[in-house]
């Protein structure tokens, strides 16, 4: 029985040298998805002592308060840059050539940008008729929020605040819709989620634009707000950053509006603000 014992223990120290030897020297066959994953893990720990050592240790207001400012320094994109950096930030990780549509799930084609039927366009996640600032440089043009979308799935969701619920949309990937709110597919209910937590943190008023906010009602027209909040924390909740997201974020930040969404690398301070 206690050499039994011992051959286990030898082969227990064995497995966890080899797991060791592993992380210490990744093979060069891993796949770039494997990769993606592992650097954006790495990226948003990181930044912790850097870019959010500010925002660290804060909650509720006083948190909202260090993320504004922290996010505040970026780059600001005219509206006809956002057509390329699209093409580099929602790029298809399985075809080069292709961005991946926010709400049907569709890889098209990069050069298909446009205003026809069949191309894709600029989708403002959070509806630029809810503050009225339009395709102004600003939120307007802020890529953290800005995302290629089936034309005519667009024209459907329209200004329509988020809840769940709803009739199927015709080629919108699981996407539902009703008469005041549209829900988008599983898969992109919590980026969707972080993206209005952003805006909502990043516009506070101060810089010409409107105090955006979410709220937790629909059919909020032209006020500058957005809902619906109980059911955005619970996207936020349900569907976590994935490699998609975490490497759409670092693309916005290392190469061009060099700001962060701090909801990406911590979904967890949802729950802290609001």
């Amino acid at each position: 029985m206690l050499a039994i014992r011992t051959r286990r223990r030898k082969a227990a120290a064995l497995a966890a040298a080899a797991a060791l030897a592993a992380v210490a020297a990744p093979s060069l066959a891993a796949t770039p998805a494997t990769a993606t994953t592992a650097s954006a893990a790495t990226t948003a720990s990181d930044y912790d002592s850097t870019y959010y050592k500010d925002a660290i240790g804060k909650t509720g207001d006083s948190l909202k308060a260090a993320l504004h400012t922290i996010i505040s320094d970026q780059t600001k994109l005219s509206y006809s840059a956002v057509w390329d950096a699209l093409k580099a930030t929602d790029e298809d990780p399985d075809n080069s050539g292709n961005v991946i549509l926010l709400y049907s799930g569709v890889s098209r084609s990069k050069s298909l940008n446009g205003g026809d039927t069949g191309d894709w366009n600029r989708e403002h996640v959070w509806a630029k008729s809810h503050g009225d600032f339009g395709t102004s440089t600003g939120p307007g043009t802020d890529i953290h929020h800005l995302r290629p979308s089936d034309v005519r799935v667009n024209s459907v969701r329209g200004n329509k605040d988020f809840d769940n619920g709803g009739s199927a949309v015709s080629g919108g990937g699981g996407s539902l819709t009703d008469s005041d709110s549209f829900e988008p597919r599983d898969a992109v209910k919590g980026d969707v989620a972080r993206m209005i937590f952003y805006m909502a943190v990043r516009y506070e008023g101060g810089d010409g634009f409107a105090d955006l906010e979410a709220n937790d009602r629909v059919d909020n027209g032209s006020n500058p707000y957005i809902g619906k909040l109980s059911v955005l924390k619970a996207w936020n909740d349900e569907d976590p950053p994935d490699a998609f997201e975490e490497r759409r974020n670092q693309v916005i930040y290392d190469e061009y509006q060099h700001n962060r969404n701090p909801f990406v690398d911590h979904p967890e301070w949802v729950e802290s603000i609001w």
